[in-house]
């Protein structure tokens, strides 16, 4: 079963517990503060969710870790065989040393022992979209970034890279054994397409990624 739960303007939670009664007051507590959730009363219930919808997705998980047949563990390793790499939180009443240790080992967020204070999991949860967000944010600069050199011609590779390394058109000109205007022409491209305005700024361009 799946609950959907929106309030405008928050983060997006998937919510996985296999008791009701929490898992509802989850959702009610969550939605009070601005975040929209969506709760699944099973870690298989989320997995079919997100296998209808597709990846990538954006938010953060809170995974119970007891739970049948499929532990907030088990679900967590699934979520990363299918690539998604979202921080997630556990929940647990029954904690111990080593369950803690091997999910902060692959990657977990945090893990929170019951009782817990409504102001605690929250904190943590919008620490988590933060962190989730400025993630999908480098990501999506980073394709950017890709796509704009991938826009370049082999020609105007060639003349980044010596424009980058601070040569003179007329070098660059004897180097490729191309007309000095042809350089100018394909160096104004390449500032076109980057975005930048000086050799000094494609340098800088380059060396950030």
């Amino acid at each position: 079963m799946t609950i959907h739960h929106s309030a405008s303007g928050g983060g997006v939670v998937y919510l996985v517990d296999d008791e009701a009664v929490v898992r509802d007051a989850l959702v009610f507590l969550l939605g009070s503060r601005g975040l929209v959730v969506h709760a699944f009363d099973s870690g298989l219930a989320l997995l079919d969710f997100l296998a209808r919808s597709g990846t990538p997705v954006q938010g953060v998980f809170v995974l119970d870790v007891r739970m049948e047949p499929m532990s907030g563990l088990m679900l967590h390793e699934s979520l990363l065989a299918m690539g998604v790499h979202n921080p997630v939180l556990f929940l647990s009443g029954h904690g111990d040393i080593p369950m803690v240790v091997e999910a902060l080992k692959k990657g977990a967020f945090d893990f929170l022992e019951k009782p817990y204070s409504d102001n605690t999991l929250v904190d943590r949860i919008e620490q988590a979209l933060a962190v989730e967000a400025a993630s999908r944010a480098q990501n999506a600069q980073s394709q950017e970034r890709q796509a704009r050199l991938a826009s370049l011609s082999e020609r105007e590779q060639e003349v980044m890279t010596r424009v980058a390394a601070g040569k003179l058109n007329k070098v660059i000109a004897d180097e490729l054994h191309i007309a000095v205007r042809t350089v100018e022409v394909h160096r104004a491209r390449v500032f076109a397409k980057l975005g930048v305005r000086s050799a000094a700024e494609l340098a800088g361009w380059l060396a950030s990624g």
